[in-house]
């Protein structure tokens, strides 16, 4: 991997982590068309640390709050009812189903899911239920109703995403609007939800660079993971103050159209189901 596309990695990785279109779907897709090989779910775990470390440089105060509560909880029994203290610990509920998930179809996370045939089909069926759970919510819960059973449907609607088009923010948000709850809280829980998920995939797959006789790439992995964070705190702003006034319906068109796009030019012949081998 060369240095310029390691910076057009970090930048499709960072423009998209946040948004409901699938950051592992878009990094599959730029450097199918580039004809550039796969850059392999190691590499995609891995830059999205950078993108984990922007969301908590942004929540920085919430998530400090956050693991002040809980630890507190763990021998101040007044402290366990708190609110922040249980949403520490709904964090950790919710993450236990990538953790199952991930490590039971690891070999497919790094084979199978890859085919952008199925990556095309994703993005349509989840765009197509973002825009239903954003109809039919009903947008009142606030992350205070948070309960266990909420924690594990979040969390196994992020576990999802493991599938290249699905999207990691766009399957919780679906959850949480399902359940109920608005679209800026059920935003904020996904990105809270994502940092343990993302951290523990990013450094469990560290060890997938350079595998199998491929020369570790370090450098511009680490700038692309450097982008990713800069481009990716500016997008968290940015949807965050979106949300508050406006729909997701200009991500599900966008999700369906590429998906339809992707399909044409895999039927065509212009692009290969699994072009750029898998590193």
């Amino acid at each position: 991997m060369g240095w310029f596309e390691a910076l057009v990695l970090g930048l499709v990785q960072g423009l998209t982590e946040f948004l409901p279109i699938s950051s592992s779907a878009h990094l599959r897709i730029t450097a199918a068309l580039a004809g550039w090989d796969d850059p392999g779910a190691a590499f995609t775990a891995v830059t999205q640390i950078g993108t984990e470390l922007a969301v908590i440089l942004y929540f920085a105060k919430k998530i400090g709050k956050v693991i002040q509560a809980w630890f507190f909880s763990l021998y101040k029994k007044d402290w366990r009812g708190h609110p922040d203290a249980r949403l520490g610990w709904l964090i950790i509920v919710g993450s236990l189903p990538i953790v199952f998930l991930g490590l039971l179809f690891q070999d497919d996370i790094d084979h199978a899911f890859r085919d952008l045939r199925i990556t095309a089909t994703m993005l349509i069926v989840f765009g197509v239920i973002l825009m239903i759970a954003d109809r039919v919510g009903k947008k009142y819960r606030e992350l205070d109703h948070l309960t266990v059973p909420h924690g594990l449907g979040f969390g196994f609607a992020q576990a999802l995403a493991i599938v290249p088009g699905v999207s990691r923010s766009g399957g919780t948000v679906s959850a949480g609007l399902f359940l109920g709850y608005t679209r800026a809280e059920a935003t904020e829980y996904a990105f809270l939800l994502a940092v343990p998920a993302v951290f523990g995939s990013g450094l469990y797959k560290l060890t997938d660079i350079g595998k199998d006789g491929v020369p570790a790439q370090w450098g511009p992995t680490i700038l692309a993971t450097l982008v990713a964070f800069g481009v990716g705190y500016v997008v968290i702003a940015w949807l965050m103050a979106f949300i508050k006034t406006k729909s997701y319906l200009p991500f599900v068109i966008y999700r369906i159209a590429l998906g339809i796009l992707l399909f044409v030019l895999i039927l065509t012949g212009a692009l290969a189901p699994n072009a750029g081998p898998a590193l």
